[in-house]
């Protein structure tokens, strides 16, 4: 596979329209924006009504308190250095995916690298037959929630127009987070669409559920600052969210209540967050409405866009070598920290000069 070097990442993901030694001159607020696939958080207890089998002591992964322990250390080390490139807290706002319940994100937030960023939790349990939710992470020094739910995708495995003979598919709920960004009301929606291994019409049909309820959002707001996130299970370039939710890879391509992908032109160029046979997926994205594209002066705006890629998260040697380094590797604990890389975008605004 094409190896992706350092080198060409920070080359690539320096995408932005001033550096950050002009914001400072111009005094610029900077909060950065995260998303991070934890990949399989689960406790070490079996659950009914989950297939969480395999994570128990007693499961074929021998998944038992010290995995649990290590794992929970090695995510809070990528996230206590995850956006400190430009604002030491790092996200003010994380998106994660593959979490088990709220307990390990408790315990997620009670680790020494990041207990002191004081991280709330927003979640709420889906109808995933894995048992995986999505869950939004925030520190209330930058946002302060106003209110939140979740969108449930009702899908079907076919598209037999007889509903009655079609299987549900239940899959992870997408979540909806309203709140005060440091003044600016944003709405966040944190996504897992549906795997692979249904059609892509699966994909598209979660992204119509998203697309819909942004809708209602916009229809109150035209001007309501948006920010969808999460592993898509699906490129930029894929249907789902080139099409549905139509977002754009230029900015100057999106029109007023469009929304802007800035992932595009690195997935073009070979990059990544997740390899699959020797290729290259960027599922983990974060995209933005038109109404945070612009430097308009109301409020936080788009700066650039990184995916994470420090050295240690790559494996080494094996099959995977090149590949993200992940927690087990063909049912054998390796101690890695997921088979995603996490994201994150910057957002800026400028500081009102004292009278």
């Amino acid at each position: 596979m094409k190896k992706q070097t350092l080198l060409s990442l920070l080359s690539l993901l320096l995408i932005s329209t001033f550096s950050f030694a002009q914001a400072e001159k111009q005094a610029h607020k900077v909060v950065c924006v995260g998303f991070y696939n934890f990949e399989n958080l689960f406790d070490t207890v079996d659950t009914k009504g989950k297939r969480d089998g395999d994570f128990t002591p007693n499961g074929k992964l021998l998944y038992n308190s010290k995995v649990y322990q290590e794992k929970l250390g090695n995510l809070s080390h990528v996230v206590s250095e995850l956006g400190t490139e430009l604002t030491p807290d790092g996200p003010a706002i994380l998106g994660v995916a593959e979490i088990e319940n709220r307990k390990v994100l408790e315990d997620f937030t009670q680790q020494p690298k990041i207990k002191n960023r004081n991280y709330q939790i927003v979640h709420y349990e889906s109808l995933d037959k894995r048992g995986i939710d999505v869950a939004l992470l925030y520190n209330p020094k930058y946002f302060k929630v106003i209110e939140s739910g979740k969108i449930t995708p009702k899908l079907f495995y076919d598209k037999t127009p007889d509903a009655a003979k079609r299987d549900t598919v239940w899959t992870r709920d997408m979540l909806w987070v309203k709140g005060r960004l440091d003044g600016d009301i944003v709405h966040i929606i944190v996504c897992h669409w549906p795997s692979r291994r249904g059609g892509s019409y699966l994909r598209e049909g979660a992204a119509k559920y998203c697309k819909d309820f942004i809708a209602g959002i916009q229809d109150e707001n035209p001007r309501a600052k948006i920010i969808i996130m999460g592993d898509l299970n699906d490129d930029p370039v894929s249907p789902s969210v080139k099409d549905v939710i139509n977002a754009k890879d230029k900015k100057g391509q999106v029109k007023k209540g469009g929304f802007y992908n800035p992932w595009g032109k690195l997935y073009k160029a070979g990059i990544g967050t997740l390899a699959y046979r020797d290729s290259w997926n960027l599922f983990d994205q974060i995209i933005l409405s038109q109404s945070i594209t612009q430097n308009d002066g109301e409020g936080y705006y788009f700066y650039k866009n990184s995916i994470f890629n420090k050295s240690y998260l790559i494996s080494k040697a094996g099959r995977f070598k090149g590949y993200p380094f992940r927690t087990y590797s063909f049912g054998k604990y390796v101690g890695g920290y997921s088979d995603h890389l996490p994201v994150c975008v910057y957002l800026v605004k400028k500081v009102q000069p004292k009278p």
